[in-house]
């Protein structure tokens, strides 16, 4: 009995995948040499020292299917402004990389797991091609810094786990700033080299957290029952001791060119949930914060998480660069004494 359940469900996962496969068998996947197939793409000599591979968040409401079309242009115009929302925690030191893909809409995540997972594939597909494009193209052995925002997390981690498996690639690992999804002990167990960050500093590893409420106890990214992952962007440690509010440097409130509209240092302090690994945001209500969309009702702010922390973010980007060029260096000059030596 035990076997024609798994059986079934394999083949129900199957039928899933085919299904987002038909879908789109109209709609070609996207070519990535031609630059229209990206929302960004700051290829070329640059003195910058680093990448940063970014996976934007859901912007298309899945109303006329569940994955985005590529020749949706007004979405397309969406998906531009919500990368330029957090461009700027990541840019100061690096080139900015961010495809266009066929993301899944706000819609799917109503459907059951298994079936969103399903069109979730086709929004992947696309974005390890872009990234298989870029470090072709456009790498050349410079560190890469992968980050994204709630969907764009979630495949983040996927990106991560899929293309980094190659040491050589993981070398090249800054950090990967998943914010807005989760990442379980399961995860870790099943794919060692996803490693949770355990301090400001430390390199090659997955920065992470859910901002929400005191209150409360489930939600879309982290279902009861459930514990995640997560480091405090305020203290940059894991364990549940409170940061406060002036810990904060700045909350900031961006616009779709990436402006900052409004900035307020100190707005709110965090504490990390020792049940559920969730950041409980203190200082703030959910009345002046509300979720804004159905799927994160008032006390998630999902929507928030990164405008909350924007200033301790774009500090830490540059912390965790410096610390791996330092090693990268330490490295290389350690190399070279024991090259001299045997010479």
């Amino acid at each position: 009995m035990k076997k024609t359940k798994i059986a079934i469900a394999l083949l129900l996962c199957l039928a899933l995948c085919a299904g987002a496969y038909f879908f789109f068998a109209g709609e070609k996947a996207p070519d990535y040499a031609r630059a229209s197939n990206w929302a960004i793409r700051e290829s070329g000599p640059s003195e910058k020292r680093a990448d940063v591979f970014f996976i934007a968040p859901a912007v298309y409401s899945g109303k006329e299917a569940y994955n985005m079309s590529l020749d949706d242009e007004k979405t397309k115009a969406k998906f531009l402004g919500a990368t330029n929302m957090e461009r700027g925690i990541y840019d100061d030191d690096a080139r900015f990389f961010a495809p266009y893909y066929r993301q899944l809409g706000l819609s799917a995540y109503e459907l059951p797991e298994l079936e969103r997972l399903g069109y979730l594939s086709t929004a992947y597909a696309d974005v390890k091609n872009a990234f298989q494009y870029y470090m072709a193209h456009d790498n050349g052995g410079r560190p890469i810094i992968v980050a994204g925002f709630s969907q764009g997390a979630e495949l983040a981690l996927r990106l991560v786990e899929d293309c980094f498996s190659d040491p050589a690639v993981r070398e090249l690992l800054v950090a990967c700033y998943a914010i807005g999804w989760r990442m379980t002990e399961d995860d870790v167990a099943a794919c060692p080299h996803l490693r949770p960050a355990a301090g400001e500093r430390d390199t090659g590893v997955v920065v992470l957290f859910n901002s929400e409420a005191e209150e409360i106890n489930d939600s879309l990214l982290i279902p009861a029952g459930v514990k995640t992952y997560a480091i405090n962007p305020l203290s940059w440690t894991t364990d549940s001791t409170p940061a406060g509010k002036e810990r904060n440097l700045g909350a900031c409130f961006t616009n779709y060119a990436g402006e900052i509209e409004r900035e307020i240092p100190a707005l709110t302090g965090a504490y990390l949930d020792e049940v559920r690994g969730a950041l409980k945001v203190t200082d703030v209500s959910p009345a002046d914060y509300p979720g804004g969309i159905s799927l994160f009702p008032d006390g998630v702010y999902h929507l928030y998480d990164y405008q909350f922390f924007y200033r301790n973010l774009e500090q830490n980007v540059q912390a965790r660069l410096d610390a791996y060029l330092e090693s990268a260096a330490s490295a290389e000059s350690g190399e070279a004494v024991e090259r001299g030596a045997a010479a």
